[in-house]
Order: structure tokens, then sequence, then C-alpha cells
């Protein structure tokens, strides 16, 4: 199994930035891909970002593309830095990974509002 620990949310306002990060403890040489997804209330869970392993290729929702970015220092640690914050950013943000053997996991999410 693998533990996933977010951290990094909190409260700012528009235009301002947010380093949110995802902590993986468990069985992480199993780690395929890692990704960051966002539910905001009465919305559907969304895809943000994700990142593979080896952390050669990224994929972004359209809605943050060229705000966001998704990195990895290691299958373990992978970050995500937001910029230019908007309204629309706000939600609960989660850590997700999905396995070699396509199990996947999430963390228990850390809440980013924008507001002023």
């Amino acid at each position: 199994q693998v533990q996933l620990v977010e951290s990094g949310g909190g409260s700012v306002q528009p235009g301002g930035s947010l380093s949110l990060s995802c902590v993986a403890s468990g069985s992480t040489f199993s780690i395929n891909t890692t990704a960051w997804y966002r539910q905001a209330p009465e919305k559907e869970r969304e895809l943000v970002a994700s990142i593979t392993r080896n952390g050669r290729s990224t994929n972004y929702a359209d809605s943050v593309k060229g705000r966001f970015t998704i990195s990895r220092e290691s299958a373990k640690n992978v970050y995500l830095q937001m910029n230019n914050l908007k309204p629309e950013d706000t939600a609960v943000y989660y850590c997700n990974v999905g396995t070699y053997d396509s199990l996947t996991y999430w963390g228990q999410g850390t809440q980013v509002t924008v507001s002023s």
C-alpha cells in the first residue's frame, strides 16, 4: 500500500501563489504516476496535473496551463506550484498515485481558498 500526505494549502488573494506538497510512504517502488486532483463544492473531482515517475511526462488541465507546475524530487515527493491563483481555483486538492499493478491511492486532501 501507499500512504499519501498533502500539505501547503491555505488562503490567498487572487493573483497569489501557493505550493502544495505530496509525500508518499509505504510501497513507493510501485508508483507509476502521481497526480493532483481538485474538488470544488458541488462539483465533480477533476484532474489538475499529472507526472510520470521519471518526471519526463506531465499533463495539465486546460484551466491551469501556464499557471500551475507539477514537479517531483523523487517518486516520494511531488509538488504543485500554483501561481496567479483565481477564485475558481478554490477547492480541496488531492494527491493521487497510480501503481504499476493498476491500484490507486488518495491523500486526505488540502484546502485551497482564493478570495479577496
